[in-house]
């Protein structure tokens, strides 16, 4: 009897499995205590105490600086005055100054200075700034005459009224009159006709803005022009035309010219009368 033996290759085969023993559980590690407890919520508390943080954090930066303050603290050493001043004399801004620069340089009084520099009539705006470690800078800008209003101001290129002590030196500027209210409108208005008539060879010399509206001009070769209240643009572009036409001639003769018609102009003449005291130039639109 033959017997044959076979090597079995490892994996050759189905391994013999052995079967779980029926009802085994696993073991399964418990939770610690801290994970197992309800988490405490804090945001309550940090919206209370980030204020008090910050409050204090406050408190002790202004206790720091009020201590270090007297060691950084210096007196003014030095004040720069800067600007073309043409009206205003530095010894006066000066004598402005001295009161406050007597203070140390964080504890001068800027904004005094300030306000009490643009009390001076020629001043029309101060800029003051602090220079570290000791030096106090001012930056003053000048009124700009530009016309007298009335008898008792001046006013300046924004149409704001300002009055200097004397007024004599100041005669040779254009005259404008009207309400309080219309110092801005009465400049602007200068301003416009002034381009309108310069390459007339006109200037003004006076300008009025009348209680009910109406506008009066004269201009330096000592012609009044008569504007009504209305179109008061309209009307100079007439006038322009009709002078360059029929008018220029003859603009020495010329008294007033009153423009408040719809359609042309009257002209009044002056001494001695040329043919009628009166000559209407009409122009159609």
């Amino acid at each position: 009897m033959i017997t044959t033996l076979r090597h079995s290759q490892p994996g050759g085969g189905r391994a013999l499995r052995k079967p779980a023993p029926r009802g085994a559980s696993r073991l399964v590690a418990r939770e610690p205590l801290s994970a197992r407890l309800p988490r405490p919520n804090l945001t309550g508390l940090k919206r209370a105490v980030w204020p008090l943080l910050l409050v204090g954090l406050a408190f002790g930066l202004y206790e720091l600086g009020e201590r270090l303050l007297p060691y950084a603290d210096r007196p003014i050493a030095k004040v720069s005055v800067q600007g073309e001043l043409s009206y205003v004399a530095r010894e006066a801004v000066q004598q402005r100054i001295a009161p406050f620069v007597e203070a140390s340089f964080f504890k001068v009084d800027l904004n005094g200075m300030r306000h009490d520099l643009e009390q001076m009539p020629w001043i029309a705006h101060v800029e003051v700034r602090r220079v570290w470690p000791d030096q106090v800078q001012v930056n003053l800008e000048e009124q700009l005459p530009i016309a007298r209003w009335g008898d008792e101001a001046l006013l300046n290129n924004r149409g704001q009224a300002f009055a200097p002590n004397n007024l004599n030196h100041y005669e040779h500027l254009p005259q404008l009159h009207g309400p309080k209210r219309a110092q801005q409108r009465v400049m602007q208005q200068y301003q416009m006709l002034s381009q309108m008539l310069r390459p007339l060879g006109f200037s003004i010399a006076s300008l009025e803005l009348r209680e009910r509206g109406s506008w009066f001009l004269t201009t330096s070769q000592g012609i009044e022009l008569l504007l009504g209240r209305d179109h008061v643009v309209e009307k100079m572009r007439r006038f322009n035309a009709i002078y360059q036409k029929a008018l220029q001639a003859q603009s020495e003769k010329i008294a007033r010219i009153d423009l408040r018609y719809a359609n042309g102009l009257a002209v009044a003449w002056r001494e001695p009368i040329p043919t009628a005291t009166d000559m209407t130039v009409a122009a159609k639109n």
